[in-house]
């Protein structure tokens, strides 16, 4: 039928061979380890909580671990009060989602000998698992597990269809992204017919926001600049502070400096303690990669959307970040700066 077709298709892009490896190695282990990167985000969540419960459901013993534990406005997920910041005890194996370096794990793994599965969706992952289960052209990782589970011997209830969905949902901004695929569509309506809540699950995984959180994104646009098809911005410890917005992201600030319709690159820089900043970069370019210039500080990503960590004070990070990124992406001279008051 047309639709096994399709299923075929999409599992033709994991190796089989490593998807079996997979299944043999949960078979054989009883305490399993679920993790992902620090400062999660919602495909992270998403396919820790996808998997970690489908494996619970058989009966094995699960910790889902993330360093940096869940944010506020992904508590939602059901299951997500499970995921502790910490491993407690002995685990047999080992399965890290959604990451493409092993140093974004974090401390979660400084006990670990070896990691057993990566299944990720980075083009830039450096393999360091013993089985390593890639797809670039995925959407997300959510996106692959959907794909996986079944081929794992796990079922999709509608607990780890709607944290696998929401995965999907928050990493293609509600499907919007350059690399959606009519494929990606069709597994998301499948999983919203296992019983995944789509339209709540767009709500709170994409629409909503607190007060706190409208008021930071107000600080960050009211000091908006352009310059040569960039877009930017930055938010203090200070504007944290004084909005009380609990969170140490830019609660998706950079969607809407990324939705200009000047930007061809959107920055946006969030000042974090210990004299750090975190750096998202964005584009709508299918001719600009992102990760480029993410890379040269360490970071990574897609070519439509990466991130780094930078050590310095929020202006002397923006001033050098901003000028390496127009030198990386584009080949035009420097304009005049033009500030929205």
């Amino acid at each position: 039928s047309t639709k096994m077709k399709r299923k075929n298709r999409d599992r033709m892009r994991m190796d089989k061979e490593l998807v079996q490896q997979t299944r043999l190695r949960i078979e054989q282990a009883d305490q399993i380890m679920v993790t992902a990167h620090t400062r999660p985000d919602g495909d992270a969540i998403g396919s820790v909580l996808g998997l970690g419960l489908a494996l619970q459901a058989e009966g094995k013993q699960v910790q889902m671990v993330l360093a940096d534990g869940v944010p506020n406005p992904l508590r939602f997920l059901p299951g997500s009060d499970q995921i502790a910041t910490h491993p407690k005890g002995p685990v047999d194996m080992v399965i890290v989602v959604d990451s493409g370096s092993l140093d974004r794990v974090g401390n979660v793994i400084n006990n670990v000998e070896h990691i057993d599965v990566n299944i990720d969706h980075h083009p830039d992952n450096t393999r360091f698992a013993e089985v390593n289960i890639l797809d670039p052209q995925a959407v997300s990782a959510s996106q692959m597990l959907a794909v996986m589970l079944p081929e794992l011997g796990l079922k999709i209830s509608p607990m780890v269809a709607s944290n696998l969905l929401a995965g999907m949902i928050t990493d293609t901004i509600g499907f919007k992204t350059e690399n959606m695929s009519p494929n990606a569509l069709r597994l998301a309506a499948d999983l919203f017919e296992a019983g995944a809540d789509l339209p709540k699950l767009y709500h709170h995984g994409i629409a909503e926001k607190t007060f706190e959180a409208a008021r930071y994104i107000g600080a960050g646009l009211s000091r908006l600049t352009r310059q040569n098809g960039i877009v930017w911005t930055a938010l203090s410890l200070k504007d944290r502070k004084e909005t009380n917005y609990p969170g140490r992201d830019d609660a998706d600030l950079v969607n809407i400096l990324s939705a200009i319709d000047s930007a061809e690159v959107a920055l946006i820089f969030i000042e974090q303690h210990n004299n750090q900043v975190k750096i998202s970069w964005r584009t709508r370019s299918t001719e600009i990669d992102v990760s480029r210039a993410a890379h040269i500080y360490g970071g990574g990503g897609h070519k439509a959307a990466a991130g780094a960590m930078v050590e310095g004070s929020l202006e002397e990070v923006q001033a050098d970040v901003v000028s390496k990124t127009k030198k990386i992406l584009f080949s035009q001279e420097e304009g005049e700066d033009s500030r929205a008051r």
